[in-house]
């Protein structure tokens, strides 16, 4: 089967878990349940539930035990694309080819959206010790919760998001340490999430999931690189967002800082060590190894 033909059917079914955890668009809240789902189901290739379930299965796991946490990564992943999209963040109207939250359910019941799906991802996470078979299958489940919650909090995701707002807000040169951290906490911090919560979940050594860790964060950043050069070189059609919202934000971003051809060079350096981290494993996932190549050379 081709890779392409492959990560076709991997979605399908990394899909069809997501949906499983959804909740249902009924009550009083039917509302802010249809903007949660409205979003999270506006397509993409669901690439980090699908780095943590590819990584879970390296490591031997099998089972149903890394679903929850899959469909919870997925959830944080979106709730931050929505609040992100808002006219105080980036003020962006369109976002995987579709008009965001904020246009189509208002300003307001964005952010409660939003909320929900951060919310909702923890209460979808802690479902993972019911699947629980043993008391060891239970302590990974919240060492794989602790990791995820530090990845998507103040040390984590949200403390690369506020960086990037003061990054904007002043009016001093960014340094590349401060646009290496605001890459690592804002995008790497969620890869890591993902594929070092599938390495505990399966049983992965201590220096294993600090192997795992640094592959992730070179993916990382080496998306986000990809991500600055897209938005200068893609389209709608393409991004399915507009390109040049960095410019048009005023971001600080890395081909501003480095130039074109540099952020092109780097991001492959980047991609060839972490290819090089992850097949060093005894137990290949050649899969896994096209993945990530496909997440960093992306052209969406």
């Amino acid at each position: 089967m081709s890779f392409d033909k492959e990560l076709e059917k991997k979605a399908e079914e990394t899909e069809e878990i997501i949906r499983n955890y959804l909740p249902k668009e009924e009550g009083y809240q039917k509302t802010v349940i249809e903007a949660m789902n409205y979003s999270i189901l506006a397509g993409g290739k669901r690439l980090r539930p699908m780095l943590a379930g590819e990584t879970y299965r390296m490591f031997g796991g099998s089972g149903k035990l890394a679903e929850p946490f899959m469909a919870a990564i997925e959830m944080v992943h979106t709730y931050s694309l929505i609040h992100d999209d808002l006219p105080c963040m980036d003020n962006d109207e369109y976002r995987r080819g579709r008009k965001t939250a904020h246009v189509v359910y208002g300003e307001g019941m964005a952010v409660l959206a939003g909320d929900g799906l951060l919310n909702f991802a923890f209460e979808t996470a802690v479902k993972a010790f019911s699947l629980a078979k043993n008391e060891e299958e239970m302590k990974r489940a919240a060492d794989a919760l602790a990791v995820f919650a530090g990845k998507a909090g103040i040390y984590g995701m949200i403390g690369g998001q506020a960086a990037d707002i003061e990054a904007e807000d002043r009016k001093e040169e960014v340094t590349e340490e401060k646009l290496i951290f605001i890459h690592e906490h804002k995008t790497a911090a969620l890869i890591q999430s993902s594929m070092m919560t599938g390495a505990i979940l399966a049983g992965a050594s201590r220096e294993e999931i600090k192997k795992i860790e640094k592959c992730a964060y070179n993916i990382g950043i080496a998306f986000q690189i990809q991500d600055d050069i897209l938005d200068v070189t893609g389209s709608l059609e393409k991004l399915g967002k507009q390109a040049g919202s960095d410019e048009k934000n005023k971001k600080a971003t890395y081909v501003k800082l480095k130039g074109l051809e540099q952020a092109k060079k780097d991001a492959d350096s980047l991609s060839k060590e972490a290819i090089a981290i992850i097949s060093s494993f005894r137990d290949r996932n050649t899969f896994l190894e096209e993945l990530i190549r496909y997440l960093i050379t992306r052209e969406k």
